[in-house]
């Protein structure tokens, strides 16, 4: 039995009850059949109560419900905070303007409730990002348990990063998170995971496969104690693609997305989201090489043109290396000539030291 159910009952007695009532008072005034009046009413209220009373009992409560869900913790905690300041206002306002004459007095402390209470949570909604900076920094100076907390602010520590569906399937995230560059936690909507539960439950072998993958670097990363997991049942009404919903839900949040997904990121910043995106971190951290070094490689195959060899460096850049052909399976000392930089990544164009 639905809560939804029982209310309509209730909301169906109750009205029943008051249009009797109502139709024992209507027609007693007006010298009437009691008992038609009293009957008729008492029907009309009870199909009144029954159609009407989820409309202002659940309806709004359910309303109320979600948009608290998509509102941040911190958002929520300003504006709590900024009300209570409002009202503090309001209430020392209360005496000097009740001593206004009437009709002043009368109404003035109602709208100062009202506008200070307004101005307080816009104020503190708005300044929110200020206000933790100001939080931690007095509790970096303050004295922590150790260096490393003490100097974290209320951002830092509280960071919330929503991960998409490849960036989980991809699984290089299980070990940033280990190393602790990813604070704060890691928040995976539920549309994702059932995303991801979609395609480890494909017919095809390989998606299957992929999805399977998802779901072991998901337990990898709850088993890990540097970085929080959350999985949150918050939604975004309206919309049906995934990628869409984690860029509304990214800025309703104010918190990044954690991707690798290409298209997903062009559109994220066309439209004012911040991207963390994994391709371009493991680019940015490959070894630095510079035209004129030497280094010694392995030549493991042939390349696309003639005489050319393919090595690869231990992050992976691939190093192009002119007649490499003739040193396969070997190691060999080369001088970089060219370092190519892609979209792909970096590749490495070297010859042979004679």
């Amino acid at each position: 039995m639905s809560s939804e159910f029982v209310i309509r009952v209730v909301g169906m007695f109750v009205f029943f009850i008051l249009g009797g009532y109502w139709g024992w008072w209507f027609a007693g005034d007006n010298n009437l059949p009691v008992t038609s009046y009293m009957l008729g009413i008492s029907m009309v209220g009870a199909l009144f109560g029954l159609v009407m009373t989820p409309l202002f009992t659940i309806r709004p409560m359910r309303g109320i419900r979600a948009l608290l869900s998509q509102v941040s913790a911190e958002t929520l905690f300003s504006g709590i905070v900024g009300l209570m300041v409002g009202l503090v206002v309001a209430a020392l306002l209360t005496f000097p303007l009740s001593m206004l004459p009437s009709p002043f007095r009368d109404v003035m402390p109602f709208f100062a409730v009202l506008l200070f209470s307004y101005f307080g949570v816009a104020i503190f909604v708005m300044r929110q990002g200020d206000m933790f900076n100001v939080l931690g920094s007095l509790n970096g100076r303050g004295g922590s348990e150790s260096a490393s907390a003490g100097g974290a602010s209320w951002n830092q520590s509280s960071r919330t990063i929503l991960l998409d569906t490849s960036v989980i399937i991809d699984g290089r995230v299980a070990d940033i998170a280990k190393t602790g560059f990813l604070p704060g936690t890691l928040l995976i909507p539920r549309f994702v995971l059932n995303e991801l539960q979609y395609i480890a439950d494909s017919a095809d072998s390989l998606r299957r496969q992929r999805g399977r993958r998802g779901m072991e670097v998901l337990s990898e990363l709850q088993k890990t104690s540097a970085v929080t997991v959350r999985i949150s049942d918050i939604d975004v009404e309206g919309v049906r693609e995934v990628d869409d919903k984690l860029v509304i839900l990214a800025r309703q949040l104010k918190c990044p997305i954690l991707t690798n997904d290409y298209n997903l990121n062009r559109v994220a910043e066309l439209q004012g989201v911040v991207i963390l995106n994994i391709n371009e971190l493991a680019n940015s951290v490959k070894s630095v090489v510079l035209p004129g070094e030497t280094f010694n490689i392995h030549i493991i195959q042939e390349g696309k043109e003639p005489n050319q060899g393919v090595g690869y460096m231990e992050d992976g850049t691939m190093v192009v290396v002119e007649n490499g052909n003739r040193h396969l399976s070997s190691h060999k000392n080369v001088t970089v000539t060219k370092v190519l930089q892609t979209a792909a990544g970096r590749m490495i164009f070297a010859r042979p030291e004679d």
